[in-house]
């Protein structure tokens, strides 16, 4: 086991090598497209809002990019997860299966219907859900009741599974499919973070029944904003755009709404920046793959930490470069994390793991030993797309 200071130090050297000697951010977006001739193009025709061409371009693009049959531009990636959940039926009451290993918004989601985030376990291969694990646990605590997926121990449906593809790295998304046909369990893409990736040559986000994808402003792309449903499913689609519009209906000049809906559609400006931005993802997937080949070759040479990398039979978009430490020296993450930031480089852990939160302490949970480990070892370095051409 290393002295702290030593890899410490080892690490910023590392990082150095590859980035330069400036002050890095985690990541940040780059606009080297027609970013500006969009937005005044935008500006100048006057349709800001929910309404204009590039909205329809926007979803058209993405459409085209991930193979989905429809895709529904929205303000952002929670609210593309959380209009899923109602477009799944989940209702209060449901109990919905979430790795405790993901970001906040999707449990915040599923709460917001009144159902029940059910945490479950990832595996150290992809970062994503253990298929295995996940069967042997639906396999012992879980009966089926007239078509149903029902908790023995809570006597509640699990509805659906929202496993994620976490810092764009695909996730055994198959299995994972696979198994809940077998129980009868909505499966619900979090591919917030993967545009770009594909599992098996498949773009992740299209799977299940249903993907979310987001382009926060930390994003591989971004629209400012924005986030958006991915589906195959022509009703889900139209029932996705009609209650993202406030479940307004079509008419010449009255206000007719149908049902409670959601002001949750994009911007038309947003809009505009996210197609100028999906005309550079080639350029910047490329640019990322580039960055982790660096990395990886001076990381390599490090004892007690290694660089994660795409999972067998994917293709990742590297959103976030992650080093994981040697079980041995997961004490050292926290002075790692702090000299790293004193040095310039903004370093992040992982998210707090969900079960640790005191409003989701109580969930239901299988044995998360497996996200602990890696949530207590895991630091995120530096991964803008511009890093390379920076140096």
């Amino acid at each position: 086991m290393q002295k702290n200071s030593q890899i410490s130090q080892q690490i910023i050297n590392s990082i150095r090598s590859v980035i330069g000697a400036q002050a890095s951010s985690l990541h940040e977006p780059v606009f080297n497209g027609n970013e500006w001739d969009y937005l005044k193009e935008c500006l100048d025709s006057t349709y800001v809002s929910s309404v204009g061409k590039f909205v329809d371009k926007f979803e058209q693009s993405l459409a085209k990019l991930t193979g989905a049959k429809y895709a529904i531009a929205l303000v952002n990636g929670t609210a593309a997860i959380h209009l899923s959940l109602i477009l799944a039926d989940v209702k209060d009451g449901d109990e919905v299966l979430t790795p405790t290993f993901t970001f906040v918004a999707t449990a915040n989601a599923i709460s917001y219907l009144k159902a029940t985030p059910h945490f479950i376990d990832n595996d150290e291969d992809t970062l994503g859900v253990d298929p295995k694990k996940l069967y042997e646990y639906l396999n012992k605590f879980t009966k089926q009741k007239d078509g149903k997926c029902i908790n023995i121990k809570t006597n509640k449906i699990i509805k659906a599974i929202v496993p994620t593809h976490v810092f764009g790295h695909p996730c055994r998304i198959d299995e994972i499919v696979d198994i809940a046909k077998n129980f009868n369990i909505i499966v619900i893409e979090d591919a917030a973070e993967s545009i770009g990736s594909y599992y098996k040559n498949q773009h992740t986000g299209t799977f299940g029944l249903m993907g979310a994808l987001s382009f926060n402003g930390n994003k591989t792309i971004t629209a400012g904003g924005g986030g958006a449903i991915l589906t195959n499913s022509q009703e889900i689609a139209k029932r996705a755009k009609h209650l993202s519009t406030t479940a307004k209906l079509d008419h010449k000049w009255d206000y007719l709404h149908d049902e409670i809906g959601f002001n949750y559609r994009l911007p038309n400006i947003n809009a505009a920046l996210g197609c100028a931005q999906l005309e550079q993802l080639p350029k910047l997937l490329k640019s990322k793959r580039t960055l982790f080949k660096k990395y990886e070759d001076k990381i390599s040479l490090l004892k007690g930490v290694s660089l994660f990398k795409e999972p067998n039979g994917c293709k990742s978009n590297y959103w976030l470069q992650t080093l994981l430490l040697d079980i041995e020296n997961k004490n050292e993450r926290d002075e790692i994390l702090s000299l790293t930031n004193e040095s310039g480089l903004m370093t992040r852990p992982a998210w707090i793991l969900m079960h640790r939160l005191n409003q989701f302490s109580s969930n239901p949970r299988m044995d998360l030993s497996c996200a602990e480990s890696i949530t207590d070892r895991l630091i995120n370095i530096p991964s803008s797309s511009n890093l390379i051409g920076k140096n």
